[in-house]
């Protein structure tokens, strides 16, 4: 399960990435179209521009036609470079055609560039949807193989055994991090409802079955424990006296006494116990007992660890 976790995750950044690039060079091709439309354009004025010049000349016998634009020469010399502008007009305009042309031979090779990488990016992108949608019916099939297992466990008490989950490669590089890495906030800490008997005592997390719960920080395994309201759950025990819980599990992969790091994978989420859909329920406790339970949203944040979107009080159950 983690495992196609993984691979599912790795599939959809490639295809994220490879369809933005794809929308950029799709871009840079629409780009360069308007570009060249543009120069064609100015090609075009020029090319009107060298034929009225050359009628122009023609008419008036080698360009006299610019000399009664300007005040009479007073010597030969001026009379010669009267004569001399019309062709210096003309390439000026061969020249401006010339380089319009050279940039639209550019544009024109970077727009086909542009495209055949995008066609390119095309084709990958829709070889990794496809897989991806592999993956994610392989995934869905299998949360549903782990969730029965865990019903199972659950209703007889006894948890299967740790199970061995592939670690993130790397380390964090902090000693405080969230209990999942992708969520939605659901019910919050002291929100009401009929799932309680007074009121929620953690943060749920709503997470689909399967999904890799991690370790909040380091610390040492008390209790593993299976069935009850809380179903599958890991309790841990962190230096300074405090203890976190993650329930609601579909398996655990640690067990009592292990020691952890902040970021260690020990379960996937399921929706055992008393819940309503798959989710993980944390909790953060002054010791482990259930009637010291604190808010774990301004615990976490007080140890660098802010939740997006974090539900409070009043926040629709789970």
């Amino acid at each position: 399960m983690a495992r196609l976790y993984d691979d599912t995750a790795v599939v959809a950044r490639q295809y994220e990435t490879g369809r933005r690039e794809a929308e950029k060079q799709h871009s840079i091709a629409g780009r360069d179209d308007k570009l060249i439309v543009r120069e064609r354009t100015l090609i075009a004025a020029l090319h009107k521009d060298l034929g009225r010049i050359a009628r122009d000349q023609y008419r008036k016998s080698g360009g006299l036609s610019y000399v009664p634009q300007t005040p009479l020469p007073d010597s030969p010399q001026e009379l010669t470079q009267g004569h001399e502008v019309p062709g210096r007009v003309d390439l000026v305009v061969a020249d401006a055609v010339a380089r319009s042309r050279l940039a639209e031979t550019r544009l024109t090779e970077d727009r086909a560039r542009a495209s055949a990488q995008w066609r390119a990016l095309q084709k990958r992108n829709g070889e990794l949807a496809a897989r991806k949608r592999t993956l994610e019916a392989q995934l869905e099939q299998a949360r549903w193989v782990l969730q029965s297992q865990a019903n199972a466990a659950a209703a007889a008490r006894t948890c299967r055994g740790a199970v061995h989950l592939d670690q993130p490669r790397g380390r964090l590089g902090r000693p405080w991090v969230t209990p999942v890495e992708t969520y939605r906030l659901s019910a919050g800490f002291g929100n009401g409802g009929q799932h309680w008997a007074h009121r929620h005592t953690g943060q749920d997390f709503a997470v689909p079955i399967g999904t890799p719960v991690r370790a909040v920080g380091a610390g040492k395994v008390l209790r593993v424990t299976c069935g009850g309201a809380f179903g599958m759950e890991v309790v841990i025990a962190h230096p300074g006296g405090y203890c976190t819980q993650y329930a609601h599990l579909a398996a655990v992969a640690v067990e009592p006494g292990d020691r952890v790091a902040a970021g260690q994978r020990i379960a996937q989420s399921g929706t055992t116990g008393n819940s309503t859909g798959p989710h993980l329920h944390f909790e953060v406790r002054a010791t482990p007992e259930l009637a010291s339970v604190v808010d774990p949203v301004p615990w976490l944040a007080a140890r660098g660890v802010k939740l997006s979107g974090a539900s409070r009080l009043g926040s629709p159950a789970t």
